[in-house]
């Protein structure tokens, strides 16, 4: 008797083992058939558990102190309640354009403001005639109206511009894009900025983008093929005459599958491509930030 119930524990686990294996399978192959979009530069991709910022999910975005940067010794400095200047608010606003001048198709920016500039979302290499524009009387409304533009699979994106994204609404964003298949991009202008960049919420990655100094204006020459000129191949100029083309600390917070890290970039060029120059981890000191085309 002992013998035959052995058996048949035996034979039960093992068909609970087998379907759940099964089960396991499937979400693996559906997990290696989603989506992502590479950066193009090799430090990055590599770190993130996709190769690139996954389609189909909801990033958030956030802009950091101006000139956030790692001191010799190697500590990070402290960071007090940020709400967010306008060149910092720029640079994460100029980082999601850049993402969207890589997807094909319309784009929908939900906004409670009238204060975007189209001729810097082309600059980042956005077209300003795929926008859309859904302008809110509230910055509460922009998840409701996020929520229903992810409803319609013929958007490359959805962008909106979030004073408070809390758990329940990221949530509900997360799952819409899942459905869809539409990526959302949550653009966080909050009042007050804690240390970690706000509150938990269900955003499968959070990034904070910090302006740095520019790169040598001696680069910046009023010359757009800078880079087909024999022997300044990968020099990126910027597009204004004496300004060296802007630089960013680019922060990954959070990231499921992967660790937080710093990266130390180059501005979006006009096609939406960034120049990274070195991976951060926390903590150390900044290396030299000679740069390297992406």
């Amino acid at each position: 008797m002992a013998e035959t119930r052995t058996k048949a524990e035996t034979g039960w686990r093992a068909g609970i083992l087998s379907r759940l294996r099964q089960e396991i399978g499937a979400l693996e192959g559906a997990a290696e058939s989603r989506h992502c979009l590479a950066f193009g530069a090799k430090a990055l991709d590599a770190h993130l558990p996709d190769g690139g910022l996954r389609l189909g999910a909801l990033h958030e975005f956030s802009g950091g102190p101006a000139g956030l940067f790692p001191d010799e010794g190697g500590a990070r400095p402290a960071t007090k309640n940020f709400a967010g200047g306008a060149g910092e608010i720029a640079a994460a606003t100029l980082f999601v354009a850049a993402i969207l001048a890589r997807l094909e198709g319309p784009v929908l920016w939900c906004l409670s403001a009238r204060d975007l500039f189209a001729p810097s979302l082309a600059a980042a290499g956005l077209d300003p005639e795929r926008v859309i524009y859904a302008e809110t009387w509230h910055a509460r409304d922009v998840p409701v109206a996020m929520e229903e533009g992810l409803k319609h699979a013929g958007l490359a994106a959805v962008v909106g511009e979030t004073g408070r994204l809390g758990l329940t609404a990221s949530r509900r964003l997360q799952l819409a894009a899942e459905a869809s298949g539409v990526t959302a991009l949550a653009l966080s202008r909050p009042f007050r900025r804690g240390a970690e960049g706000g509150e938990p919420n269900a955003a499968m990655t959070r990034w904070r983008i910090t302006p740095l100094p520019s790169s040598a204006p001696a680069l910046s020459l009023p010359v757009l093929s800078l880079p087909a000129v024999s022997g300044l191949a990968g020099v990126s100029a910027s597009p204004v005459a004496g300004i060296g083309r802007g630089s960013w600390r680019v922060e990954l917070l959070r990231c499921r599958g992967a660790d937080p890290a710093l990266f130390v970039t180059e501005a979006a060029d006009a096609a939406g491509h960034l120049g990274v120059s070195a991976l951060l981890p926390r903590g150390e000191a900044a290396p030299d930030r000679a740069r390297s085309a992406a």
